[in-house]
């Protein structure tokens, strides 16, 4: 059974119901409780309390969730005497700031906190501190002083070592509408990752229109080849100004898409159809579709170019040309400044 806030009144309650249910030996003491007393509640087993990390204490008896471990590292990290919720001296950024806005493969550990330079808090197993001079403006994501994602992105490409890893993760802050490629390549200029080759290839797909690994390695393929270059997700009007779809890659002269469909994204009814509704649509004003999965790209790639090879050939002697219209990359939503 978990007791939340087990132990506490007064000011340290309100402290605890602040922070998720997480104080800080200099909160507590501050609040009054006696460094004895506090000593007493996290060294026996059972509780009440626990000990997180270094002068961070969970003041209740069940274990913490994703959150509070979140918070508990930018309570750790920030600035004894200040507010730590105000993202003034500490705040959490890279992979965990990712997972907690759902960035599919960013890594919850360790998690990095920035902190105001010349501050240089030790490292532990679950905290990562990063001194910097060039402190951000700051949100909070579920209760937790953060980066902004474009930020957050550009950390963890910094200290990442897995460059498919680098590829997923930024590819996903883009795709989510956390932020747009050009901020995204922005940052990672004034932070000078540009410099290394993986993050640099990452950020010129991006740029490109390029918005997962999957349509990264087939841009890769396509590019190994002699045919057209295509746009990457553009949006594909009919005449009349309404839209159509937004094919993974297509080329505009021939009238030919390609269409990378993940079972992941379509393994239920619902969405089959829907992916079915969408080619029909774009067959109906004349585009030639071929459809092929992640796997495909990856391990069979021969194939799928030897079909669209097939088609932008066909393409250039239909005596109908295609109705659709094409009017660029998809552009996200910019993001106020917050």
């Amino acid at each position: 059974m978990i007791t939340n806030s087990a132990g506490v009144d007064g000011r340290a309650a309100q402290v605890a119901r602040r922070q998720l249910n997480l104080a800080t030996r200099h909160q507590l003491t501050a609040a009054g409780i006696a460094p004895g007393t506090i000593t007493s509640r996290t060294s026996r087993t059972g509780g009440p309390w626990q000990r997180l990390l270094p002068r961070v204490y969970l003041l209740q008896t069940g274990p913490p969730d994703h959150r509070q471990r979140a918070l508990a590292a930018v309570l750790y990290a920030a600035e004894p005497a200040s507010d730590p919720l105000s993202g003034d001296t500490a705040a959490l950024t890279g992979g965990a700031a990712l997972a907690l806005l759902g960035i599919r493969d960013a890594p919850y550990a360790p998690a990095d906190v920035l902190v105001r330079a010349p501050r240089r808090p030790a490292g532990t197993p679950e905290v990562r501190p990063l001194p910097t001079t060039r402190w951000p403006r700051t949100i909070t994501v579920s209760g937790i002083p953060s980066t902004r994602p474009v930020r957050a992105a550009a950390d963890f490409a910094a200290r990442a070592e897995a460059p498919e890893l680098v590829r997923s993760v930024l590819a996903g802050v883009v795709q989510s509408g956390w932020c747009h490629p050009q901020d995204l390549h922005a940052e990672l200029r004034d932070s000078r990752l540009l410099t290394r080759p993986a993050i640099r290839a990452a950020a010129a797909e991006l740029l490109a229109g390029v918005r997962s690994v999957a349509e990264a390695r087939a841009r890769d393929t396509l590019e190994a080849t002699d045919l057209p270059t295509p746009l990457w997700n553009a949006r594909l009007y009919t005449p009349a100004g309404a839209f159509l779809a937004t094919p993974d890659a297509y080329w505009p002269d021939e009238g030919v898409a390609l269409e990378i469909d993940s079972a992941e994204y379509h393994y239920t009814r619902d969405a089959w159809h829907a992916t079915l509704r969408r080619r029909l649509r774009l067959e109906s004003h004349g585009i030639l579709v071929i459809s092929a999965t992640p796997s495909m790209i990856r391990d069979t790639p021969t194939e799928v170019l030897a079909a669209l090879r097939t088609l932008l050939t066909l393409a250039t002697s239909r005596p109908t040309p295609p109705t659709a219209q094409a009017r660029g990359h998809q552009q996200l939503r910019l993001f106020p400044v917050l």
